[in-house]
């Protein structure tokens, strides 16, 4: 996408109230150091000149204390003994083919797909054990419902680039009922230099099934995510990668809704590839309340005559 579309993209996402979740807003390299937050993450293929799959996506998200009484956390995972965090958040996920110069159905390419969700989540952080217990509901609507369509082709109106073409083949309206469980342990720290963590996580529901592993490695100043008092320094700034090996036995953004089976165009359950890795890493710069973060992520091909794709992300956050 050219630098414009990222400023309309955003903008155009910003009407809407996701995949069941691509951003990861739980993993400790992604910490706020108070209980009260505003972030947004903006994702698109521009960081890695690209153009395909995965191009575009939008998190909004809100954590404050008095969100403990949201009735939806009682589905959510809170331990004795940890202290606690409760957010909302909504996205909004793009995804299209490798091309979208075509008004026909590209067989053995990826569907179009749009999809959009509003989450509960809860952070629970146990400091004397040294790991993080992450929840999260996601409830959404996956199709042309999500208004992937039409927020495509506004931008390309308005940039006056040639419309996008083989919307009309996308993954037809379903629902999104999903649950999200990720878990963190901390087995190694040098001083406010280097945390290392494994971590392990499952998504189960209506649009996707999957199980994944990972590690991930933080180098630079920081203030320990898994410490319960208030942070040692006023800024922090560090580097992070993480690795993560998954297996995905349901894929909607690939195979179509679990309920909806009248979409034009879907991959078969044969064509997907089960065994996927992903690569994160990225800076970290917290000042103050002010967190800005810049990533950029990797994925191995999903389907037998994919592709590895590439993505970066932008996420400003304010702490209160």
């Amino acid at each position: 996408m050219h630098l414009k579309n990222i400023f309309f993209g955003v903008a155009a996402c910003f009407s809407f109230s996701g995949h069941a979740q691509v951003v990861d807003n739980t993993a400790t390299f992604t910490n706020m150091d108070c209980n009260t937050w505003f972030r947004f993450h903006y994702d698109n293929d521009f960081f890695t000149a690209t153009d395909d799959y995965y191009t575009q996506g939008l998190t909004l998200e809100f954590a404050h204390p008095a969100l403990k009484k949201n009735p939806l956390n009682q589905f959510l995972i809170r331990p004795p003994k940890s202290t606690i965090r409760y957010g909302i958040r909504t996205d909004h996920y793009g995804y299209t083919p490798s091309t979208i110069r075509s008004n026909e159905i590209l067989y053995g390419d990826r569907p179009f797909c749009s999809n959009l969700s509003a989450s509960a989540f809860a952070i629970a952080t146990d400091t004397l054990r040294r790991r993080r217990i992450s929840t999260t509901l996601v409830v959404g609507i996956m199709g042309p419902a999500a208004g992937s369509e039409r927020m495509q082709k506004a931008i390309h109106r308005w940039l006056d680039n040639i419309p996008p073409l083989g919307w009309q083949h996308q993954i037809r309206n379903d629902l999104i009922l999903n649950y999200q469980i990720d878990y963190e342990q901390n087995i190694w720290k040098i001083g406010h230099w280097v945390l290392a963590n494994v971590s392990a996580g499952a998504r189960v529901g209506t649009h996707t099934n999957q199980i994944k592993a990972g590690c991930s490695l933080l180098i630079g100043w920081l203030n320990d995510p898994f410490q319960e008092s208030a942070p040692a320094e006023k800024w922090s700034g560090y580097f992070y990668v993480r690795g993560q090996p998954g297996y995905k036995i349901y894929e909607a953004t690939l195979q179509g809704g679990l309920f909806n089976r009248d979409s034009p165009y879907v991959l078969a359950p044969g064509d997907l590839t089960r065994l996927t890795f992903q690569g994160d890493f990225g800076f970290v710069l917290v000042a103050g309340k002010l967190y800005l973060e810049y990533s950029q992520s990797f994925l191995t091909k999903e389907f037998d005559t994919g592709k590895t794709h590439r993505w970066g992300g932008i996420r400003i956050g304010v702490g209160f």
